[in-house]
């Protein structure tokens, strides 16, 4: 299983000094909850650890090399990333469109097999989402489109998950499914690194956080230790009560 690891990683905002540098290590097993206000770096985080924006400084590793050595289609193997928003490039189905996440996997102009289907039907029943295999992607309402972002990245099977705001658009019964299958991933042995806004589903579902501070600085660690009412306070400016529900923490603002 595939290790992410960062190296005195700064990414890159403009406009913005440096800011703490980041050396994390990332172990198949894991969930790793971004937390942070607005405008605190944690989509720049996410695209940087994909190797889609440069960082300022610093590397990152997938089990001990290089990102930037690494050609995109090995990359592209081992790490899927589910974008917070998405634009339809083509007219495609729903089934087509998951079919995508096989792409790495195959030679150029090479049609995908009876496996690379079944994978993709199976995402799909995963996620709800076989009863719309035949629609196109076009004409399905925000929810849908981010639970068939979510079912591609399954049948590409990553070793590691980047997801930003993996529960964007979705109610609450598909918020709790979405963050089971992820933490389903996780169980599985593969890496799982999500951007969240709303704090009391990174406080069940994540078992390691990194802050994002919007001066730069960070700090990290096991979820226990992090999800002190002070220094998330302190992190998104705003008095929060807490109690414990069902063993997990729940935060609101005072």
């Amino acid at each position: 299983m595939t290790v992410l690891e960062t190296q005195d990683l700064v990414i890159d905002i403009p406009e913005r000094p440096d800011g703490r540098a980041l050396n994390l290590r990332m172990e198949p097993g894991q969930t790793w909850g971004i937390l942070g206000p607005n405008g605190a770096g944690k989509s720049t985080l996410l695209h940087t650890l994909a190797g889609l924006k440069p960082p300022r400084s610093g590397d990152i590793q997938l089990d001990g090399t290089s990102l930037s050595r690494l050609r995109r289609g090995t990359v592209a193997q081992q790490l899927g990333i589910v974008f917070q928003e998405r634009q339809d490039g083509f007219p495609a189905t729903v089934l087509e469109t998951a079919l995508i996440g096989r792409h790495p996997f195959l030679s150029p102009w090479q049609l995908e097999g009876g496996n690379d289907l079944e994978m993709a039907e199976n995402a799909l029943e995963q996620l709800e989402l076989s009863d719309l295999a035949e629609r196109s992607v076009s004409t399905l309402s925000g929810g849908e489109r981010q639970r068939v972002a979510l079912a591609t990245t399954l049948t590409q099977s990553p070793s590691v998950w980047l997801a930003d705001e993996p529960t964007n658009h979705l109610d609450l019964r598909h918020q709790v499914a979405v963050m089971n299958l992820l933490s389903g991933q996780a169980r599985a042995g593969r890496t799982v690194v999500l951007c969240l806004h709303d704090l009391n589903l990174a406080a069940r579902w994540c078992d390691h956080l990194l802050l994002l501070y919007p001066d730069g600085e960070a700090c990290w660690g096991e979820a226990d230790s992090m999800l002190k009412p002070q220094a998330l306070e302190q992190l998104y400016g705003q008095p929060l009560t807490w109690a414990e529900v069902d063993g997990a923490p729940v935060f609101v603002p005072s």
